[in-house]
């Protein structure tokens, strides 16, 4: 049986990205959990040292309950390319670089991928639930689709506007918020924990 989080909790989301907190704080905002980012609570960013996107997650969940003495959400997802054996992966945030610069990390996947002939792509999402006790819980979600040049849409954020969903005609890119927080891989994994771990 999986911990459970009371209605009414205060949790820290361990993100200082305001996209990835406004995504998450909606998902939450039905359950009566109230969300403060790791950036609002001036916590620093750990080092993401984990191989895989569920090391990376339990990382900064368990930095960031640890600092703040409350239970803390931790997300660690990306954009995976088979042709470029799953990159940029753990590493997407990093193509980007200290500007964050997703037009440019786009381009390099254009770059790197074009001459394979391969244009399978997901997005996959870990979610950790951490508690001060070091408690966890962890939760998976993908999503299998294409990667598609030129970028198409402005909504979302990093490499939304590159990735066709398996079985859609819209990017990320061009969904609405609504439609793309009931369907992408961080809703998917969310699903679980929400089954989980809320009451």
């Amino acid at each position: 049986m999986a911990r459970q989080l009371a209605r009414g909790s205060r949790l820290v989301i361990a993100t200082h990205n305001p996209g990835k907190l406004a995504e998450i704080a909606d998902l939450l905002a039905p359950h009566g959990v109230s969300a403060i980012s790791a950036g609002e609570l001036g916590l620093p960013e750990p080092e993401e040292t984990a191989p895989d996107f569920t090391g990376n997650a339990r990382l900064k969940a368990l930095a960031a309950a640890a600092a703040s003495g409350l239970p803390a959400l931790a997300d660690d997802s990306g954009f995976c390319v088979a042709a470029l054996g799953g990159a940029p992966g753990v590493f997407s945030a990093r193509w980007a670089g200290p500007t964050k610069d997703f037009a440019e990390a786009m381009r390099r996947v254009h770059h790197d991928a074009a001459e394979a002939g391969d244009a399978r792509a997901w997005f996959a999402c870990a979610l950790c639930l951490a508690w001060p006790d070091a408690h966890t819980e962890t939760f998976f979600g993908r999503v299998d689709g294409t990667w598609v040049w030129p970028p198409r849409g402005e909504r979302g954020f990093g490499y939304d506007p590159m990735f066709l969903p398996a079985g859609g005609a819209l990017t990320y890119g061009e969904t609405a918020p609504d439609e793309k927080h009931a369907t992408s891989h961080r809703a998917r994994a969310f699903k679980q924990l929400l089954a989980s771990c809320f009451a």
